[in-house]
């Protein structure tokens, strides 16, 4: 058995319970209970996860972003992302805890280290399922597919419905304004943010537009009520 996990798909529904049981794991504990802007290096330690930022050196198929030494419990980020906003230097730490989530298999991981342990692996290369999990802008269409799992899985950590809900209380989502406020108290960045209020139907930005719509579930649910007042 491999330590990556054969490729699958996901829907969003499960992939958002994924994040939301982590989170509600979180809840229940006293040295780990969430707040917001969520910091995901709380959630890499509550799931025994070390994180390191180091330079790392590009290999022959180009730049890494960021990898995982899954036997090692070990995420990597390349430390010139450090250069980039805090957003989204969250952003691709809750992205690489996506991989470890979705595409690691975890018990395998721990599984050769007890072997390591007891002297009963191999000390020279190492095997193929013990190579690091990396991240990189290599596109395809299952490496396409798993990159966006990990990315919709750091929305639904960073950004839990329940937490938009009352963000959104007493602001209007159609001015930009108001948008960055809640991206200021999320710790997010504005991109992810839109992105996410998106797929919620709350708003709606046409591609190439500044301009901030009411997204579709709003306008839904504005004519429901209008509706069911003058019946």
């Amino acid at each position: 058995m491999s330590i990556l996990k054969a490729y699958r798909f996901y829907h969003k529904e499960s992939i958002e319970r994924r994040a939301n049981d982590i989170l509600r794991q979180m809840q229940m504990t006293t040295n780990f209970a969430p707040k917001w802007p969520l910091e995901a290096s709380l959630v890499a330690d509550f799931l025994d996860l070390g994180v390191v930022w180091d330079q790392i050196v590009p290999d022959e198929e180009g730049a890494i972003a960021a990898r995982i030494l899954p036997t090692e419990r070990l995420i990597e980020i390349n430390e010139d992302i450090l250069d980039k906003p805090q957003g989204f230097q969250e952003s691709t730490l809750a992205h690489e805890i996506g991989h470890w989530v979705l595409h690691i298999n975890q018990d395998e991981a721990d599984g050769i280290v007890k072997q390591l342990e007891l002297d009963l692996g191999d000390y020279g290369t190492p095997k193929e399922s013990e190579q690091p999990f990396v991240c990189r802008g290599t596109s395809g269409s299952k490496i396409d597919s798993i990159e966006w799992q990990a990315q919709y899985f750091a929305g639904c950590l960073l950004m839990p419905k329940s937490i938009l809900e009352e963000k959104r209380q007493g602001r209007n989502l159609t001015k930009w304004s108001h948008l960055y406020k809640i991206k200021d108290e999320l710790g997010v960045s504005i991109s992810n943010l839109t992105y996410r209020l998106q797929e919620f139907g709350w708003i709606s930005i046409p591609k190439g537009s500044r301009k901030i719509h009411r997204g579709t579930l709003e306008i839904k649910g504005q004519t429901q009520l209008f509706g069911s007042t003058c019946g």
